[in-house]
């Protein structure tokens, strides 16, 4: 695996992207605005419904018109929803907020990835893909790590969780430069003549049995994993006021520290489990394998962060929250390695747009369960109905191996 100038852009982009300073607070953000978790909830569905709109117009302009005009562009709506969310306070006006953030999570979700195995097609490191994704990977995880010692401490000294989004605009800044600088080959295969191939290449995706079952397994997982993750703030917050320690500081400046260490910690070590992501996909014996088991242990987790949420064993529900945390990042190397095995690279963009498209349609639908099972039942009892229907998914996820023969590549797409 080469580590060259544009290995270091890569890692830089996913570094600077985490810094994403409100994230460790976001739920406790809305909290402190008033809003109740439905409210919350309908927020998350509202961006969720909003990415699964523009993910595959976004997906597809990506692989027509160049990759690179579409993540400035992603840089770009990510700006303007941070100065929005500080200057503009209103449960109503969040909700343009959040189109805002989903554009950009449109332009740059499957667009960077597709970049990425691009210029492996290009460097002749396709049988790499797994340890240099999990590579680049492992610096957007650092990133976060120092993010949520950043966001700490811009928590405790502004003493509310609103300054996070305005500090966010400029690791932003700097990433639109890096993305900038990013060389043209990496654009893709430009083809403006051949909109209807395309489009064409892209649909034969969801005949194919195996790029179809690596959707499900990606996408499902994926969609709790997002919509349950966010309510380890909750539950680092019940914790934190429950400790006999700095009882003289204000519930925002205690919640700051707890939430800064464990998110520290957390990210330290989805790091490194995204880094050797190539280790677990070779010590079970293959990629399929390993990521039907550890879909099965995601959502185990997720039932039992639930369960452990009372009292004292609250520590045990953030210990599985982690887990979940890390499980993610394990696995997420290894679900683009084997849909990318599945899709030709001229339609890679809008590929693994679809598979961002069927994360975000259920994780829309799942938000505002979550939020409403949550104010009705308590955040542990709508914790683990996520995770018991997540287990019932595995029926339609469970993969197989691919065959040499089944990656899609006809004359025209592949040329």
């Amino acid at each position: 695996m080469k580590r060259d100038a544009q290995f270091a852009r890569f890692a830089g982009y996913g570094f600077l992207k985490n810094l994403r300073f409100f994230e460790p607070f976001i739920v406790l953000f809305f909290r402190e605005q008033g809003l109740s978790f439905l409210q919350i909830g309908t927020l998350f569905s509202v961006r969720e419904i909003a990415i699964n709109l523009l993910e595959l117009p976004t997906g597809i302009i990506a692989d027509l018109y160049g990759r690179r005009i579409s993540m400035v562009l992603s840089m770009i709506a990510y700006i303007v929803s941070f100065f929005c969310f500080y200057f503009f306070p209103n449960f109503y006006l969040y909700i343009g907020s959040m189109v805002l953030f989903a554009l950009g999570e449109a332009f740059r979700t499957g667009t960077h990835k597709a970049m990425i195995l691009e210029y492996l097609r290009l460097t002749g490191q396709e049988d790499k893909k797994v340890e240099y994704y999990g590579a680049t990977r492992s610096f957007s995880q650092l990133g976060s790590a120092v993010n949520s010692l950043i966001a700490a401490a811009l928590v405790f000294y502004s003493g509310t969780y609103r300054m996070v989004f305005l500090v966010a605009v400029v690791p932003y800044i700097l990433n639109l430069i890096n993305l900038a600088t990013y060389p043209k080959a990496l654009d893709g295969e430009i083809k403006k003549a051949s909109k209807k191939e395309s489009i064409k290449a892209f649909f034969q995706i969801f005949k194919n049995r195996y790029s179809l079952k690596g959707l499900f397994n990606s996408a499902f997982f994926d969609s709790f994993y997002k919509t349950v993750k966010e309510y380890l703030q909750p539950v680092l917050e019940n914790m934190a006021l429950a400790l006999p320690l700095f009882t003289f500081l204000s519930a925002q400046r205690r919640t700051s520290i707890v939430v800064g260490v464990v998110y520290f910690v957390l990210y330290l070590l989805t790091s490194y489990a995204s880094r050797n992501s190539w280790k677990v996909s070779k010590f079970f014996g293959g990629k399929e394998k390993a990521l039907n088991v550890t879909y099965i242990l995601g959502a185990l987790a997720i039932i039992f962060a639930g369960l452990f949420n009372s009292g004292m064993l609250r520590i045990v529900s953030v210990v599985l929250f982690i887990a979940l945390f890390v499980l993610e990042n394990m696995r997420r190397p290894m679900n683009v390695a084997y849909i990318s095995d599945t899709i030709a690279h001229t339609t890679m963009a809008s590929g693994l747009s679809a598979e961002s498209q069927l994360k975000t349609l259920l994780a829309a639908t799942l938000a505002p369960v979550i939020g409403l099972l949550a104010d009705r039942f308590g955040v542990g009892a709508a914790l683990a109905v996520m995770g018991i229907m997540m287990l019932f998914l595995y029926i339609f996820a469970k993969l197989d191996h691919v065959p040499e023969n089944q990656p899609i590549k006809n004359s025209k797409s592949s040329s």
